[in-house]
């Protein structure tokens, strides 16, 4: 009876939708949250040696409000991926951005040492929840406009980098590190203010069953976008995969019953969400990919925020191997300028991967620019005078921003909706250690007077992080995100 009726999924739903004014308001929101968290990790750079010199805090205290960060994003980012994948990407990014404006204001106001350390990493598990976002933007993307959209999403991040560099230098040497905390926890702030009118992922709420729900979301864009949806009957690819299994005799009866929304619902959420959830990434189908990309994350945190503070150490003196506490009085000054200027590295990173993402795809465009980095780096093996050195590493921060771009764009299409911001989310904790580990491991080494050791350090990471992208098992452009780890799709692409 049902055979006469057409189907469509939410992948050629969106596509036949396209894109519009609905993704350009999505874009809006979702950027804003990249903003924030941009905003409150380029500050730990202006107010660690404010609180240095204002609280007398030792180097390993200033460091460790740094680190406290990088924990909480490390526990956050697990955490929120198992919720937006179990209770909805909304909900995730809600909890997210209230816990981060919280702290971050309350940061503001804090009396001693200890009370900023448990706010600062309580930003930190707020700030965890990036990769919901990410997603969630991503699962409203037509397939083939989704690299060049996903690149203008990173822009945020560059965006909201220049932006605090920009309020650092305004406001730092008038009203001091208690209003740079204030000021840079707006932006979470904002999205509580148009929490409601934010859709829930019409991916997702057709993958747990809520299809009506789903069908809302789908007319609301396309009115929006002044188009209409395909005909026939919303369909998710789990149910596409159970009817495919209903035409093969030699599977096991018990697979073909379930066909209501409700047994659907029911069969998927049992996938998600815990201990669960990181079976499923490490399943036969998916752990090539997840080592892989656990790996390439790790790498390329450690190489982002490596090269980030060495565009300071290696120009300020260091180089010159100084004495520690000549160092340490040098560190408390902060060139605000030319931290702004530096910021401006991202631009060219951002337009080379929006250039070449959908042109040789995420596989190719990420491996040659981890090796062009290793290339940028090679002659900062040895001293150099201060105008190569800046420009060989303005260099490298063009190469590492372009790879962490498009490997945030690759880590949610290679994982399937039901465990999408789980598999982002766990990949970016990982990350997360390789930028708690920089800062003491390769920067240390550049304070020890061993900037040769810490540069080979750099390039063993970069050099086996190109390698592993090189070993990906698949490639993403063009390809349409699948909703289950067993659907058709999935199965063909990682064959």
């Amino acid at each position: 009876m049902g055979d006469e009726t057409p189907e469509y999924t939410v992948e050629e739903a969106i596509a036949a939708m396209g894109f519009g004014k609905f993704q350009i308001l999505v874009l809006a929101y979702a950027g804003m949250g990249w903003i924030s968290e941009a905003m409150e990790m380029m500050l730990l750079s202006f107010v660690g040696p404010a609180l240095q010199s204002a609280w007398d805090l030792s180097s390993n205290e200033e460091s460790f409000i740094t680190s406290v960060v990088f924990a909480g994003m490390l526990v956050g980012a697990y955490t929120w991926g198992i919720v937006s994948d179990k209770h909805g990407r909304r909900k995730g990014f809600i909890i997210t951005a209230t816990v981060t404006g919280g702290a971050g204001f309350l940061s503001a106001l804090a009396p001693n040492y200890t009370s900023l350390i448990i706010l600062r990493c309580l930003v930190g598990l707020g700030l965890g929840g990036g990769p919901v976002l990410s997603s969630w933007f991503l699962e409203f993307i037509p397939t083939p406009s989704r690299g060049t959209w996903m690149v203008i999403f990173s822009a945020f991040w560059t965006l909201g980098t220049i932006l605090e560099a920009s309020l650092a230098w305004v406001v730092m040497p008038r009203l001091g590190w208690r209003w740079l905390l204030a000021l840079s926890s707006l932006p979470s702030s904002l999205l509580l203010i148009f929490y409601r009118v934010t859709p829930e992922s019409p991916r997702y709420l057709c993958l747990m069953g809520r299809t009506t729900e789903a069908i809302d979301v789908l007319e609301k864009i396309a009115r929006m976008n002044g188009t209409e949806l395909p005909c026939g009957t919303l369909v998710s690819d789990h149910q596409i995969e159970l009817q495919e299994k209903g035409n093969d005799p030699s599977e096991d009866a018990n697979l073909l019953s379930p066909r209501t929304e409700n047994a659907i619902h029911k069969g998927i959420d049992s996938n998600i969400g815990g201990i669960s959830s990181l079976f499923v990434l490490l399943s036969p189908k998916l752990v090539r990919s997840t080592l892989l990309l656990w790996v390439v994350f790790f790498g390329n945190a450690f190489s982002y925020y490596g090269l980030v503070l060495l565009t300071s150490e290696l120009n300020n003196g260091n180089s010159k191997c100084m004495p520690t506490k000549v160092q340490s009085q040098e560190s408390q000054d902060v060139n605000y300028k030319n931290v702004f200027i530096a910021s401006f590295a991202e631009f060219p990173g951002l337009l080379i991967a929006a250039a070449t993402v959908d042109r040789l795809g995420r596989k190719l465009s990420m491996s040659a620019m981890f090796f062009l980095c290793c290339f940028c780096l090679l002659p900062l093996v040895f001293h150099q005078p201060e105008g190569l050195t800046t420009g060989l590493l303005f260099g490298a921060r063009i190469c590492i921003t372009a790879t962490f771009t498009i490997v945030y764009i690759y880590a949610p299409e290679i994982y399937p909706t039901s465990v999408r911001t789980t598999g982002v989310g766990i990949a970016s904790s990982v990350g997360r250690i390789g930028g708690m580990l920089c800062p003491l491991v390769a920067v240390g080494l550049v304070h020890g007077c061993h900037q040769t050791a810490s540069i080979f350090l750099f390039e063993i990471v970069i050099f086996f992080s190109g390698i592993c992208v090189v070993l990906f098992p698949f490639e993403t452009k063009g390809r349409e995100l699948s909703d289950t780890v067993s659907s058709p799709k999935h199965i063909a692409e990682s064959a």
